[in-house]
């Protein structure tokens, strides 16, 4: 145990990063085995609950494999993710850029007549609270893991722009990986994902490395898709290419929805440069 350890303090951030993702699935393996043979008649199920554990698993193993390899005691805090007012404010600012960045792209294609958007019904506010906790829920897990702990892994060997990039693109690989011929047919999703991953780092920076508004931008961007595509709020008209609305109606996979995304990517960008680091915790 003592070289596996001591193979984690010496190697590269991507190798790094690698065997941390080992450790994990070796303990992760036994365990999720007998959900699956279980629960196989529900993937749906299925998947929840495998993907579940993996991540509690994450959160109880992630503190004492950063202890082990770089010394530290309190990582989500190193991370970003800390109880505190400004951590609050950051979060529902970042939920309402998504919840309007998510509105605006569908309401100006219903305007150029690409989408139809549908009155609700009755189960709206079930469907709007659904939403609320599968964004937010989603949002604290990817950010955490991809703005936080790849993040934070990158920037202990690399420059600015490497771990910027680094970390975009391990966000959108991850979130694309599926058989080859599905890569092939979703591949415009894929700068999508690229330029989210982008967003997302720039609009932690924003905020001196709080995690706070990058949770609350991605749940927001999840939650309004939800409202509008789970509660049959749109109907996307026959003859308009999915190449302007969305591979498989996915708004990262259509021209509309990546010139937006841009627009709001340079916004966090521009919020990141008006901002010093001098913190992690600054505004505390």
């Amino acid at each position: 145990m003592k070289r596996f350890w001591h193979l984690c303090k010496t190697t590269p951030a991507p190798l790094r990063l690698g065997l941390f993702f080992l450790s994990l699935g070796i303990i992760w393996l036994p365990l999720a085995a007998p959900l699956y043979l279980i629960f196989r008649a529900d993937e749906n199920l299925t998947t929840i609950l495998t993907m579940g554990l993996l991540f509690l698993e994450f959160l109880v193993y992630l503190p004492f494999w950063v202890k082990q390899v770089h010394g530290e005691t309190q990582p989500f805090r190193r991370y970003g993710l800390v109880w505190q007012r400004a951590n609050g404010v950051d979060l529902v600012t970042g939920l309402a850029y998504g919840l309007g960045f998510t509105w605006a792209l569908l309401i100006f294609e219903d305007l150029l007549g690409f989408i139809e958007i549908i009155p609700p019904t009755t189960a709206l506010i079930r469907i709007v609270i659904e939403g609320a906790l599968s964004g937010l829920g989603v949002a604290l897990a990817e950010e955490l893991v991809f703005r936080g702990w790849v993040y934070d892994e990158l920037e202990r060997d690399y420059g600015s722009k490497i771990v910027l990039w680094g970390s975009a693109i391990a966000f959108a690989v991850l979130h694309f990986l599926k058989p080859l011929p599905e890569m092939i047919r979703t591949l415009p999703v894929f700068p999508g994902l690229v330029l989210l991953g982008l967003t997302l780092v720039w609009a932690k920076r924003s905020r001196f490395g709080r995690l706070g508004k990058p949770i609350g931008l991605h749940g927001g961007l999840v939650w309004g898709y939800y409202i509008f595509n789970v509660g049959g709020l749109i109907q996307f008209k026959e003859g308009i290419s999915p190449w302007l609305t969305g591979v498989d109606g996915n708004p990262l996979g259509g021209l509309w929805g990546i010139l937006f995304l841009a627009v709001l990517a340079w916004i966090m960008a521009r919020a990141a440069q008006k901002s010093q680091k001098p913190s992690p915790l600054e505004g505390s």
